[in-house]
């Protein structure tokens, strides 16, 4: 296999912890998504969405999107749960991600990142943080009562939600009143074969 990805990424970041925990062996491709190189028509043909990461699976196919990567990967793993009722609040969480999450803590990473401090994209991030705060607030009642998102276990919903929590404060969040949700960001990266964001696979 082969992963197109960008390193400070954190939707290659959750393909790329969980191939290090699964031992997955697999190349990879550094894609540098500030010089353009998500829209050349080679990367295109890959992804027409025109986005990191995409998995190229060994029989040829490419597979955009980190959280389906995540779940043909895991699927049958310890990170999928054994039930039906399991696997949907996997998704569930996951799905939270992307759509009250992932806007509103990776968005306001990137404008502070790789913006001036001048840029338009700055006005932006008044209101995504308010509304990454609101998503912080759920994790935070969810976590009260839970080591882990489901069952008790680790598992891709806690990958998901890592991967952007755990380097929020790049984007301007204050992490400081969410104390269960700090405890369970130390409990992922206390799991075996945990990598970091920034290290770049062999």
């Amino acid at each position: 296999m082969r992963l197109y990805d960008y390193l400070d990424s954190g939707n290659g970041y959750k393909v790329r912890l969980l191939l290090a925990q699964l031992g997955q062996k697999y190349d990879w491709t550094d894609v540098d998504i500030d010089q353009g190189q998500t829209r050349t028509p080679e990367f295109l043909r890959r992804n027409p969405n025109g986005r990191i990461p995409t998995l190229e699976l060994d029989d040829g196919t490419n597979l955009p999107e980190s959280n389906a990567i995540m779940w043909y990967l895991a699927e049958g793993s310890r990170f999928v749960p054994a039930t039906q009722i399991g696997r949907a609040q996997v998704l569930q969480w996951m799905f939270f991600e992307q759509y009250s999450h992932e806007p509103y803590v990776a968005t306001p990473r990137y404008i502070c990142r790789h913006f001036p401090a001048d840029h338009p994209r700055r006005a932006e991030l008044p209101d995504r943080l308010a509304k990454g705060r609101a998503a912080f607030a759920v994790m935070e009642q969810h976590l009260s009562s839970r080591q882990f998102f489901v069952n008790e276990r680790y598992s891709i919903a806690d990958i998901a939600l890592y991967a952007y929590t755990h380097v929020a404060e790049d984007g301007g969040h204050n992490l400081e009143a969410y104390p269960n949700m700090r405890e369970w960001l130390g409990r992922v990266a206390a799991q075996p074969n945990y990598v970091p964001l920034l290290a770049r696979p062999k």
